[in-house]
């Protein structure tokens, strides 16, 4: 897939679904609010580029944040965010097993515009600790909670386990967290079942969709 500008996704859509170019398309929906968050980004002195399909901000070549669009809402998602200010207002835990980044999470211009001194203030203390080489403390992999499905299957199956363990860290704590994230018994279980000839070809969960994507 061609790589497109960053005007051309605020304009056109990202192209990582079939809604670009609709009144669907995400990016389109929140086209002028994210107008107002690039605006402010650029204000802060941080270079542009386009990674992941999105606009995406850095210092030095270190990804400070990234414009991000949902149906609901739209915003700024930053990298280390659970190092910035705990007090803000306008930061945003995007999941309970979110580590290093926040969100801030708006729905209309003249909201952003309350909050852009707030937004210019996160985004200078988010570059002040890439100057101080500051780092999120990430949980390692044997600190998170094995399902008792999988320990189930690592019994049965030895070589599964094998394979699970020769994953790269990052791609055992997505199956991890995907897996632990199923409320019922049955559907962890289909959950682990589904994903078994991944971990034995040693891909993670999105390895796939990553190559289509680069075809």
């Amino acid at each position: 897939m061609k790589k497109k500008t960053v005007e051309a996704i605020l304009n056109e859509g990202c192209g990582r679904c079939e809604h670009e170019g609709t009144p669907a398309c995400r990016m389109l929906i929140w086209k002028n609010e994210l107008a107002v968050l690039r605006k402010i980004a650029l204000s802060s002195g941080l270079e542009e580029h386009v990674k992941w399909g999105v606009p995406t901000y850095t210092y030095q070549n270190k990804n400070i944040a990234i414009l991000h669009a949902f149906k609901e809402m739209c915003g700024l998602s930053f990298f280390k965010g659970s190092l910035l200010d705990g007090k803000s207002e306008v930061l945003v835990q995007p999941t309970e097993n979110s580590q290093g980044s926040r969100q801030t999470r708006f729905t209309s211009v003249a909201q952003i515009q309350e909050h852009e001194a707030e937004l210019k203030m996160l985004l200078f203390e988010a570059i002040e600790l890439e100057k101080a080489g500051a780092k999120v403390s990430f949980k390692k992999t044997e600190e998170y909670d094995i399902p008792e499905e999988l320990e189930q299957i690592f019994k049965a199956e030895p070589a599964f386990k094998e394979a699970f363990e020769k994953l790269t860290p990052g791609r055992q704590k997505g199956y991890l967290l995907h897996f632990a994230q199923a409320k019922q018994s049955k559907t962890r279980t289909e959950r682990i079942l589904k994903y078994m000839q991944h971990i034995f070809e040693g891909k993670g969960m999105h390895d796939e969709y990553r190559a289509r994507k680069k075809s």
